[in-house]
């Protein structure tokens, strides 16, 4: 998230042995509305005494939270006798408040450890987080050992968590045992937790079950399945219908006929947590690896791609979180959603190759020239009859965005990537938001696209008239943008065609002789939801308000302001300066008319500001890069880590302030 610190390969753990030079701080108790995954009861810091105790900051709509979640599984599981983590859940949007939606959250992503309920950041306060995800490590006699930001931790994690082990358990202040965690009943259904779906050319629809880890093709009446394509066990395996393994897929894609017949694969399959995309045929069920590692591409590594690699190229990529798919008739390719790194993806199933076309890997909302624009966890996609402008569901700005290719004319080169990434590249293509303002403004407004407002939204389709009907995934509801004279998109209107839906995520429009109707994927109640409406449809005007993200406000003086990222290489690393300069600072603002000296970008993690005093209120954006790499000069191929955090900070303009901010940047 933009509001997240995603941190690059190693994070300096605070290890035992360096604690004991630094002040000992207790942990503060564990404070919140509820609990959940404990059978009910409450969790006090005294209940996890001699536990090492690993706090996961986190809230349900952050795609680096959910890699969090994702990498700490193993260690969760290796530990489980020593170790506890607590999910300590501060949310972002009004929905994630809801309980019954944490509730629904905490079952879709398998969380086994308990989870607290923090709607008002009161245990976030009071462990000065700053973004999400953020961990917090207790030692078991209760002191903060080590504070982390953004995601990449697992192997430090992992050592630190085995040097407290070893320490206390010398010291005999070390519990073995079963912790808190009690999990929850099972549930069962023919989908679980749907995330998007199809029609098939035989009037049946394929469901990517995420839940379920799997895809279910169901009978016209959304309901009645009819075969299952993966075993139901989470994973990355190929085979048959039966053998086959997803990990929560979302996205699907069919592809035109004659493409299909070329590569042998009907189906392109968003296979989210496994980092990859997937072919399916349909005539048996047969899955195949078609782009991906299987490993996440994180924002900086040296081996994000394999430069040896024998075969399809794509295979040999790493991605990150792809989210949905679509195939682009004006790109003659699939659009890729890559909602890890907030960018957008070309993927050529005849040639084997994918490749980014749009996004910086900056998460916001900037529109643009595809290769300056700034996303947010695009989640949903879609294009019209005539396949030119591709739309998107940019769920962490709250946003339905639009890309414009330039003329296919023009374009240079045969192969179809190296055309869309001339395309792309051309002064004439351009990013384009339709509706939303921005990371922290969101609720439920209909009217003028240019105040109108969304909620998270995860979905979006192309309704007949050349209208676009959104997913409006927190809100509940299906909304509709309508272009204004000559396709105006800043003179758009919004209205809302249902409501009180259980997070639809996908929306496919089928053809009725009748009106319109849409097959609501309503992932939250498990089921698809047919939707008709007329002809006419133009939907009702609702305004149920509008919000901005609550969190602690950093008040800040007026005038000369310092900001300072604190850098300190890994044990055993150093800076890598190898190749020019090793760090990086961007820091920027929301309004931009906060800032007044210091904007921009620079190789100081050090930066003098001048903060606006006619100003009250706003965000810096920091973005921190710093380049590590093993000291020690007997290792002939060191390994080599590339640090980032972004921050937003919200900011409050107060007389007699503190004049400077320190953000870590842990290595």
């Amino acid at each position: 998230m933009g509001i997240s610190a995603t941190a690059i390969g190693f994070t300096t753990a605070v290890t035992s042995t360096a604690a004991t030079s630094l002040p000992r701080v207790r942990a503060s108790e564990l404070v919140g509305r509820g609990w959940l995954n404990t059978g009910g009861r409450t969790v006090t810091l005294a209940d996890l005494r001699g536990k090492v105790v690993v706090l996961d900051f986190w809230t349900f709509c952050c795609i680096n939270c959910l890699h969090v979640l994702d990498e700490l599984r193993e260690l969760e599981e290796r530990h489980r006798d020593e170790l506890v983590i607590v999910g300590v859940h501060s949310p972002k949007f009004v929905h994630e408040a809801d309980p019954v939606a944490l509730a629904a959250a905490v079952e879709r992503y398998e969380v086994h450890h308990p989870v607290l309920d923090d709607p008002d950041l009161v245990t976030w306060s009071a462990y000065t987080a700053r973004a999400w995800p953020t961990l917090v490590v207790v030692d078991p006699e209760g002191y903060i050992v080590a504070q982390m930001a953004g995601e990449g931790h697992a192997r430090n994690l992992e050592i630190l968590v085995e040097q407290l082990v070893a320490e206390h358990d010398a010291k005999g202040t070390l519990h073995r045992g079963d912790g808190p965690y009690v999990p929850p009943e099972p549930t069962s259904g023919t989908l679980r937790f749907p995330a998007k779906a199809i029609a098939l050319p035989g009037g049946t629809f394929l469901v990517a079950d995420a839940g379920h880890h799997s895809l279910a093709e169901v009978e016209a009446d959304g309901e009645t399945l009819v075969r299952r394509i993966g075993s139901g066990e989470r994973g990355l395996v190929d085979g048959g219908a039966a053998d086959a393994r997803f990990s929560e897929p979302n996205g699907l894609a069919l592809l035109p006929d004659d493409v299909a017949a070329e590569v042998g694969y009907d189906v392109v399959v968003a296979d989210t947590v496994n980092h990859a995309l997937r072919g399916v045929r349909l005539s048996d069920g047969a899955v195949t690896t078609v782009a991906g590692t299987g490993e996440q591409y994180m924002v900086g590594a040296a081996d994000n791609g394999r430069v040896d690699w024998q075969g399809p190229a794509a295979l040999g990529i790493k991605l990150s979180s792809p989210w949905d798919v679509v195939w682009w008739p004006a790109a003659g390719a699939v659009a890729v959603a890559m909602a890890g790194n907030h960018t957008l993806w070309a993927f050529d199933p005849g040639a084997g190759r994918i490749e980014p076309f749009a996004g910086t890997m900056n998460e916001g909302l900037q529109d643009g020239a595809p290769a300056q624009a700034w996303f947010a966890q695009t989640s949903g996609l879609a294009t019209g009859p005539d396949g030119g402008r591709l739309w998107l569901a940019d769920s962490e700005v709250s946003a339905l965005r639009y890309v414009d290719l330039a003329p296919a004319d023009d374009a240079v080169g045969d192969d179809t990537l190296e055309v869309v990434l001339s395309r792309a590249a051309d002064e004439r293509s351009s990013v384009g938001t339709a509706v939303g303002a921005g990371l922290f403004d969101f609720g439920l407004r209909d009217g003028a696209a240019d105040t109108a407002l969304l909620q998270h939204p995860l979905g979006v389709a192309v309704l007949p008239d050349g209208s676009i009907a959104v997913a409006d995934t927190y809100n509940g509801a299906i909304r509709r943008y309508a272009p204004g004279a000559d396709g105006d998109p800043a003179a758009g209107q919004v209205t809302t065609l249902a409501r009180d839906l259980a997070e639809p995520s996908g929306i496919v429009v089928l053809p009725s002789p009748d009106g319109i109707e849409l097959l609501v994927v309503e992932s939250a109640a498990h089921r698809l939801t047919r939707l008709r409406l007329p002809r006419d449809v133009a939907g009702e005007i609702l305004d149920a308000g509008a919000h901005r993200t609550q969190r602690p406000v950093t008040d800040v003086a007026p005038g000369a302001f310092r900001l300072d990222v604190v850098f300190t290489p890994a044990q055993g690393q150093k800076y890598d300066d190898r190749y020019g300069p090793s760090t990086r600072l961007q820091v920027s603002s929301t309004p931009p008319e906060l800032l007044l000296d210091g904007a921009g970008d620079g190789v100081d993690l050090v930066r003098e500001l001048r903060i606006n005093p006619e100003v009250g209120e706003g965000v810096l954006h920091v973005t921190a890069h710093a380049a590590s790499c093993d000291a020690d000069p007997a290792i002939e191929y060191p390994a080599c880590h590339l640090n980032a955090q972004d921050w937003g900070v919200p900011v409050r303009v107060v007389d007699g302030a503190a004049p400077a901010l320190t953000l870590p940047l842990h290595g």
